[in-house]
């Protein structure tokens, strides 16, 4: 079941994915002559795309003496062709040029390294696959590995993925959270992005009313029914994804909050987790001590930031700006009177 759902998410990542596993079946069969199905040859493509990264730089005899030693290998020898025909599948796939120096120890080495530690589609996908490599090898020790559950809706990801690639216009029966009644109507998909294990949709309804209400953005867990339509759609030419979200916290797209900086202050020990993981991308640590950190951001303080913040507690506190030091202040009054009163009850 685990690895179903993996597998799910990392064949479905963006535009390119719908393609990805055509391309890879064709290239396994016309460059490999081992008996074997995909999945088999994926797991190798990531082991040697993995080990390169990890090296940096690696002989072919390094590399094939590691080969040898590990688990897919049944300790035979890798075949210098073979090596270079997944060499050839890992550029198709992950779009990553494997290239040898040419001189020296001849090393093989990942061309773009830090361009492509950069891209986080890219190393979403690989590292998605690691995982399932790494899962692949843990059945003796599978009720030992404890995952977060994942919602559904990954199963509406593929079709709406073609559908952007096609420009065709989807027709979804949609729940909200907000609604009990489901309703039925058609989306030109925009984009798909993935928040908190969860799958969103930008779509613009063909509705003349709701059409020039701009995107919305929908839960694939809340959609009960898709159907791909004959009728097309022409992607606006300047509309970007990445600035559709710009300043975003996660999901909620505010335009009435306007971009501006925020001020963090966090103690010690949560300051370890935010500075290996961060709130966004524009975190910036401007100040550090043994009590805490001060961290800097520029972005939208939606609710979904707002949340965030009420997650960790007293842990972190807002210095700036001072509208949403005094929201905090208000939500956490609220909470402190909710509570304050239901313990005067249990009191009396």
């Amino acid at each position: 079941m685990v690895i179903c759902v993996f597998n799910i998410f990392f064949f479905k990542l963006c535009n390119r994915m719908a393609d990805l596993f055509r391309t890879f079946a064709e290239k396994t069969s016309s460059m490999s002559r081992e008996k074997e199905r995909g999945p088999g040859l994926m797991r190798k493509y990531v082991w040697v795309l993995d080990t390169i990264l990890r090296h940096h730089k690696i002989t072919f005899r390094e590399l094939n003496d590691l080969w040898v030693d590990g688990n897919l290998s049944g300790g035979k020898d890798l075949p210098k062709r073979t090596f270079d025909n997944w060499c050839n599948a890992i550029e198709d796939i992950f779009d990553i040029d494997i290239e040898n120096e040419q001189g020296g120890d001849y090393c093989y080495y990942i061309k773009d390294e830090r361009e492509f530690r950069r891209d986080e589609r890219r190393i979403w996908l690989f590292n998605t696959f690691n995982v399932i490599n790494a899962l692949g090898d843990c059945q003796r020790i599978k009720d030992r590995i404890l995952l977060e559950y994942v919602p559904s809706g990954e199963q509406h990801l593929q079709p709406i993925i073609e559908a952007m690639k096609e420009g065709r216009v989807l027709n979804i029966t949609y729940q909200s959270y907000w609604n009990e009644e489901e309703n039925d109507f058609d989306v030109q998909p925009y984009c798909v992005k993935l928040f908190k294990q969860r799958w969103y949709m930008v779509a613009r309804s063909t509705d003349p009313y709701y059409y020039k209400k701009g995107p919305f953005i929908y839960s694939l867990d809340r959609i009960r029914s898709l159907r791909t339509k004959d009728e097309t759609f022409k992607m606006p030419e300047d509309w970007s994804a990445e600035e559709f979200f710009e300043g975003c916290f996660g999901i909620i797209v505010e335009q009435k909050v306007k971009v501006q900086p925020v001020k963090l202050k966090v103690s010690a020990g949560q300051a370890n987790y935010i500075r290996d993981l961060k709130l966004h991308e524009s975190q910036q640590e401007i100040e550090r001590n043994e009590e805490y950190s001060i961290f800097r951001y520029r972005l939208r303080p939606s609710f979904d930031f707002i949340q965030e913040l009420l997650w960790n507690g007293s842990d972190m506190e807002v210095l700036e700006p001072l509208w949403l030091r005094d929201e905090m202040a208000r939500i956490v009054e609220q909470m402190w009177k909710k509570y304050k009163m239901v313990n005067d009850k249990m009191v009396k």
